[in-house]
């Protein structure tokens, strides 16, 4: 099979021909149909997370279809169609793991990170940290959904009861999950690169009631802001924008560092609070959601032995929603 290997932090990927893997005990053999990318795998490639699998293929946004079984798997059969999110294997007995908080698990194992990716032709999962995709999706159209969407609905179930919220940095997961929040009732207010009118014209599109410069202030203020840009600066910007009492989100695996900042911006019962990784019951909840909604993916196909190419594309913001690698 072909696969995308990252051999180096911060190279380019390399093409690489690879023996068709096969299922051991619980796991499942997946032929890849489509496989998002993600700013994580960003993250992963440019060096910024930390110790990855050596030559690990990158990709953790899959959609697949079953063609094999190992020992013991009987979740799904041969020919059903599966999701694999970023979360691909947890211990099960930590303290975390049992308190329903899987996500801070220590030794908890990551799709496209710790573990072979989907930016292949062949990929193997876990059966149990595999999602069932809802029918209503295409491939391509689904694998946002299981990153962009995932965390993306995670970080919005953090603003609690917000009404008005903010988002800073309108991609992949921003446009998903403004379309949930629309949903929802509350009002979306977009931040985006100063000077970018794209963007602030796409998240109008997607119902936003105002869309501006990251560095201005929106006509009113907010109940909570969600940060999808990994820049360190924007926390004190959230903050300067929040009510009292509101919350701001760091949505993102990876942030710069956040400058000092007076405590009158935190004062008030104001909150800054993180998103880590995700869990099974996010994934299944928001899976049975979207549908509902619908939300709709905005998605620009790349064929696999382009991965580099949107990568590049992702880091340069060459294109709005999310760019997928279809075999």
């Amino acid at each position: 099979m072909r696969a995308m290997v990252l051999r180096e932090p911060k190279q380019p990927l390399v093409t690489e021909e690879r023996p068709e893997p096969w299922p051991g005990a619980g796991q499942v053999l997946l032929k890849v149909k489509a496989c998002g990318v993600c700013r994580t795998d960003l993250h992963v490639v440019d060096g910024e997370l930390p110790h990855p699998k050596p030559d690990v293929v990158p990709g953790h946004e899959v959609v697949g279809v079953v063609s094999a079984v190992g020992k013991e798997a009987t979740r799904f059969k041969v020919g059903d169609r599966v999701g694999v999110p970023w979360l691909g294997k947890t211990c099960g007995r930590c303290r975390y793991c049992t308190s329903g908080r899987e996500n801070l698990c220590d030794q908890a194992r990551f799709t496209g990170y710790t573990l072979d990716g989907g930016y292949a032709e062949y990929m193997l999962a876990d059966q149990d940290f595999c999602l069932s995709i809802p029918d209503q999706y295409t491939d391509e159209q689904a694998a946002p959904l299981l990153c962009a969407g995932l965390i993306g609905y995670r970080s919005l179930k953090m603003a609690g009861d917000a009404r008005r919220i903010g988002i800073y940095g309108f991609g992949a997961a921003a446009h998903i999950i403004a379309q949930v929040a629309r949903w929802q009732g509350r009002e979306i207010y977009a931040f985006v690169r100063p000077g970018d009118d794209g963007a602030k014209q796409f998240a109008r599109g997607l119902g936003a009631v105002w869309a501006g410069d990251s560095n201005k202030r929106p006509p009113v203020e907010l109940d909570a802001a969600i940060l999808f840009a990994p820049v360190g600066a924007l926390v004190p910007a959230a903050l300067s924008v929040v009510a009292k009492g509101g919350t701001v989100i760091c949505g993102g695996i990876h942030l710069s560092d956040i400058p000092s900042f007076p405590y009158r911006l935190l004062w008030g019962e104001r909150v800054v609070r993180s998103v880590a990784n995700l869990t099974r019951a996010d994934g299944e909840e928001f899976l049975k959601i979207a549908p509902q909604v619908p939300a709709k993916t905005e998605t620009h196909q790349y064929p696999l032995a382009d991965g580099n190419r949107a990568l590049n594309d992702l880091r340069h913001g060459n294109f709005s929603g999310a760019a997928v690698l279809v075999p």
